[in-house]
């Protein structure tokens, strides 16, 4: 029985069952301690199912939605409340069920009101046309259920008798004691030390903890001046030879507040041994009880109660760290359960054993794509890898290889070597990931929803649909996967003045190069390069000095050295043509080849043009609309000017046929200006500017805008052409306008407009270009008509456009970053296959 005013704890995330015959209480008392949202009342669902709550026909229907809305919500790791009267075993023992499954605790709190209380508030309302005798059977089932209800499953058992001690009582959600989400770090999160106390001692120290030392020189604490919290991922004991000293250590500083631990399955076993259990003493237990056996009854009582109340994991930094021994997948994260629990400390295995007679692993970690990181230990790896979002910390320090620690949030590894080999291991250590070969693809690699922790702006969500619309066009249109090293991002619009904000909206203009100078400025950028938008296909070229170059570096062996391809990674040209593009530009490249000092180039580039790849598109889209508006204005005009000569007023539709009129005559104008007849080659030009990736480079990440044109600027002739530009100063006015005047003049000549970039790099929020197009081209963007919607045009979404431009760019620059660093080709093609994922998202691609 709750004591009147006492507190009645109940799990945050959980589920809770009010439980109490008709006239109890529970609906006033679920109102007044839980939201709306959380109470879920057998009345209401009987309710939605029957449009009556009172009708028990609909009862087995009600608790059908019932169930489905509870479980749906424990899923979702909600507190959820279950008013119902719950007084028969069976109706509890289901719900019970529903919490089991989705691994969360399950509390039940009584409200234990005099029968003939319930009686009398059941008389008073109308809605209730059932007997008294329902209320005295109801009693008497929730009597024979009092004295066994703590032993059907529940946490715990809350009673509240009478209307005093229910009116009195404060309920209060608590978190799981594994939910920490409070602490922040930052954290040095420990790999499996086994017994390994001065590998611990000297891996402390390089972390700059400061130890604590007892009379004997013994460590019994350790602390850190900068305010850092050590996290130990189990399995501190056995094998090695000093389990004792490990412990002391561990336990002062997780006493002192300085650490967090879980339990790992050599603390569960020991504690089962330390209980008088019958537990077979192999895997280094035998060596941990001997050294115990050496220490004082009261450090041995002192060991029992710590490793007695580890927990099997800790979700850290607002859900954003998960630290288990053998890992956790995402399901289980902050969740309470035996089968949670198992999970934690021996991790998922197939049932079967290897040569070694071990369990055999299910490898969890390909398959996670959660967002929280996952740190884990107890299974020894020679060195510690990223795997998805998670990384293992065992490197076997016992088996004479490293103890390991994470530096969260830096994800820093630091590690010291063992200083021998304290116990022989059963089998080798294996790598997290089996050994392939690097050029090995899998398609696991590129499937589902992925994590692509980036350099540039840390780690970007592929959705696991768009990661499938990716897998479509690589499997079936791309090029030889070895070339495919790069793929170009989206590129954003500058952002136009929204409506009546102080800047003024250029008339008759969508886009102005002021919108972007004011843009970067706004950013902090100083200055930058404004590069005419040549009207072509974005193309990126690459480009091995020789065959053997291919060869070497790019494993391609059938005597081929390049590719050039477009950005969702096609080939623009097949066969010979493609053959003899690749050629004559590696041609022309010969001298940066030989100032780079690479046998090797990536190039960012457009291929002109606009007509030699869009032909069809030309035909089928724009030249289709153009001559329709062709045919049908002129026979318009014919009618009106009949039905003017009929005495019709038709004035002002005649006016509107004839503003669609020059529209349409100037949306041909505007197509027409970027077709060019081309034969194979002959017409065709290539405009490079910029050098993405050279031997040992990734020169789009280190170098300015300034250095890539230079180096361009030497390469022309009759295929290769020079990208325009100029650079502004963006504290100069004048140079602003005259950048604005060769703009007007660009777009003026039926040019597509300029992209302004930041001269130099920049940080990850801020745009790497904005495309500035003129008035004529964006005809072709919106249609004819668009000038006479521009106000509507300005008012555009850009949103999601510019946070796709800065996700795809970052893992255009991964890609290279990676394949610079000589990552194997899989690594690569993760960061590839997200630039394409993303470019399926549903935005507007006239943006």
């Amino acid at each position: 029985m709750t004591e009147p005013g006492a507190e009645v704890r109940v799990p945050a995330m959980g589920l809770v069952l009010l439980v109490g015959v008709s006239g109890s209480g529970k609906s006033t008392f679920g109102a007044r301690h839980f939201a709306p949202s959380q109470v879920i009342s057998s009345d209401f669902c009987r309710a939605l199912v029957s449009d009556d709550e009172s009708d028990q026909s609909a009862t087995k229907d009600a608790f059908d939605v019932l169930h489905y809305i509870v479980g749906t919500r424990l899923r979702r790791g909600l507190l959820t409340v279950v008013d119902a009267t719950n007084v028969q075993r069976d109706a509890r023992a289901a719900l019970i069920r529903l919490a089991k499954d989705h691994d969360v605790l399950v509390d039940a709190i009584v409200l234990d009101v005099p029968e003939q209380v319930a009686i009398a508030r059941n008389r008073a309302r109308a809605e209730r046309p059932f007997g008294d005798h329902v209320v005295t059977r109801q009693a008497r089932e929730l009597r024979r259920s009092m004295s066994r209800l703590r032993k059907e499953g529940f946490r715990r058992v809350h009673v509240l008798a009478g209307a005093e001690e229910i009116e009195a009582a404060q309920v209060v959600p608590e978190r799981s004691w594994n939910d920490r989400r409070d602490l922040t770090g930052p954290f040095d999160v420990i790999g499996d030390v086994h017994g390994c106390r001065a590998e611990l001692e000297t891996l402390l120290a390089d972390l700059g903890w400061e130890l604590e030392r007892d009379e004997a020189g013994r460590p019994v604490g350790a602390a850190h001046p900068e305010g850092r919290t050590a996290v130990f991922v189990g399995d501190l004991v056995d094998r090695g030879p000093d389990t004792p000293g490990v412990l002391r250590l561990v336990m002062g500083m997780v006493g002192s507040g300085a650490a967090l631990c879980v339990s790992g399955n050599h603390e569960a076993k020991l504690v089962r041994a330390l209980k008088g259990h019958a537990v077979r003493p192999t895997h280094g237990l035998a060596e941990s009880l001997a050294q115990l056996a050496a220490e004082s009854d009261d450090f041995r009582a002192a060991t029992l109660r710590f490793l007695d109340g580890l927990i099997s994991h800790y979700v850290l930094d607002e859900g954003r760290l998960v630290v288990a021994h053998a890992g956790l997948k995402e399901a289980y994260h902050g969740r309470s359960s035996g089968r949670v629990r198992a999970f934690a400390l021996y991790g998922d295995t197939t049932g079967e054993t290897d040569e070694y007679g071990l369990p055999v692993r299910y490898p969890w970690a390909r398959e996670y794509r959660g967002r929280a990181t996952v740190v884990y230990g107890h299974t020894p790896v020679p060195t510690a890898e990223w795997v998805n979002n998670t990384i293992c910390l065992d490197t076997g320090v016992v088996f004479g290889g490293a103890l390991t620690a994470l530096r969260y949030p830096s994800r820093e590894l630091v590690s010291v070597p063992a200083e021998r080999e304290w116990y022989a291991p059963v089998r080798p250590l294996a790598p997290a990931v089996p050994d392939r070969e690097p050029s090995v693809l899998d398609v696991r690699d590129v499937t589902g929803t992925q994590w692509v922790e980036t350099g540039l702006a840390g780690r970007v969500k592929v959705p696991g649909v768009n990661a499938a619309a990716a897998l479509e066009v690589l499997s079936r249109f791309a090029v030889d996967p070895r070339w495919l090293v790069y793929l170009p991002p989206t590129m954003s619009p500058a952002q136009s003045p929204p409506s009546g904000s102080a800047a003024p909206a250029r008339e008759g203009l969508l886009e102005h190069p002021e919108q972007a100078f004011a843009e970067y400025a706004a950013a902090g950028v100083t200055r930058v390069v404004c590069e005419e938008k040549h009207m072509g296909s974005r193309a990126v070229a690459v480009l091995a000095r020789d065959p053997s170059a291919a060869e070497r570096r790019f494993g391609v062996g059938d005597g081929s050295t390049g590719v050039v391809h477009t950005r969702t990674g096609r080939a623009f040209f097949t066969g010979e043509t493609g053959t003899a593009l690749v050629e004559r530009l590696r041609e022309r490249c010969g001298p940066l080849f030989a100032e780079l000092e690479t046998d090797w180039l990536v190039l960012d580039c457009e291929l002109l043009p606009w007509s030699a790849k869009a032909l069809g598109l030309i035909r089928e889209q724009f030249a289709a609309v153009g001559a329709a508006a062709a045919a049908s204005f002129p026979a318009l005009d014919s009618v009106l000017e009949a039905a003017a000569g009929r005495g019709l007023d038709v004035a002002d539709l005649a006016a509107w046929s004839r503003h669609r009129a020059g529209n349409a005559a100037a949306f041909r104008d505007a197509y027409a200006a970027y077709c060019e007849p081309t034969a194979g080659l002959d017409g065709v030009r290539v405009a490079p500017f910029q050098v993405l990736a050279a031997q040992g480079r990734a020169l789009a990440l280190t170098e300015p805008h300034p250095w890539h044109l230079e180096r361009l600027a030497g390469l022309g002739g009759d295929l290769v052409v020079p990208t325009r530009h100029r650079f502004v100063d963006l504290s100069s006015t004048v140079e602003r306008q005259e950048a604005t005047a060769w703009w007007e003049e660009l777009t003026a000549g039926g040019g597509e407009g300029m992209v302004v970039k930041p001269a130099h790099p920049v940080g990850p929020r801020v745009q790497p270009g904005l495309k500035v197009r003129g008035r004529d081209y964006l005809r072709l963007v919106y249609g004819p008509d668009y000038l006479d919607a521009l106000d509507a045009l300005r008012e555009r979404s850009l949103g999601r456009k510019r946070s796709l431009a800065l996700r795809e760019h970052a893992l255009g620059l991964e890609a290279l970053t990676r394949f610079v660093g000589g990552e194997p080709l899989w690594r690569v093609h993760q960061a590839v296959a997200g630039v394409l994922a993303l470019e399926s998202e549903p935005v507007d691609p006239r943006l």
